[in-house]
């Protein structure tokens, strides 16, 4: 490794950790919504990975990731590793570079199921959560019961303050899947909406 490489790694590095602390406090806003682990327990067997893996070497994933983006940069027309890239940028939290190898995918593969409902998902964390509720319908036009993305939109909805739409998805929720565990979660946070405390 040059001199130069590992004065860039260095930096990301640091500015990893920086924006890794800039993170936390919107991290604690979405788990107002919803607690961590929470959509993990729900997904169904055949749900599309959105990267939620934590597991490993930091130093390793940190490689993967360079590795990944520049698989990514050098190959703009190859869907794999676009999806790669932003699976790798997903795991260390980076969801608006996530966000950004997603777009690419999408245009790339405009009718790819799971690079729809990673936008979706990919949005919702950065907060961007007109992008999210939009990825996330255009994935339920795919599969309109799909449980993962049927969780996410109501989260995105109720985030955004949106009752009347919350309520209609948190509805369609209990009847696709009567025992999903974030039904309770979502029904007292609209019932805070509609009562008018947020």
């Amino acid at each position: 490794m040059n001199r130069d490489n590992f004065l860039f790694a260095i930096i990301g590095l640091l500015l990893g950790f920086i924006f890794g602390f800039m993170l936390h406090g919107v991290m604690s806003q979405r788990d107002a919504i919803r607690p961590v682990g929470t959509q993990a327990q729900s997904l169904p067997p055949n749900h599309p990975a959105v990267g939620n893996d934590q597991g490993g070497d930091p130093q390793q994933v940190f490689q993967q990731v360079q590795t990944a983006m520049k698989q990514a940069r050098e190959n703009p027309n190859d869907f794999d590793a676009q999806v790669t890239a932003a699976k790798l940028e997903y795991q260390v939290q980076r969801y608006d570079q996530a966000v950004e190898y997603l777009l690419k995918a999408n245009q790339l593969r405009p009718d790819n199921f799971e690079v729809l409902a990673m936008l979706g998902e990919a949005n919702m964390d950065a907060t961007h959560y007109e992008a999210a509720e939009k990825w996330y319908r255009a994935a339920l036009v795919k599969k309109p019961d799909e449980v993962p993305v049927v969780d996410g939109l109501c989260a995105v909805l109720l985030s955004k303050g949106d009752a009347k739409s919350a309520e209609q998805q948190i509805n369609k929720l209990a009847k696709i899947d009567p025992t999903n565990s974030d039904l309770q979660q979502f029904r007292d946070k609209l019932a805070e909406l509609k009562s008018g405390k947020k």
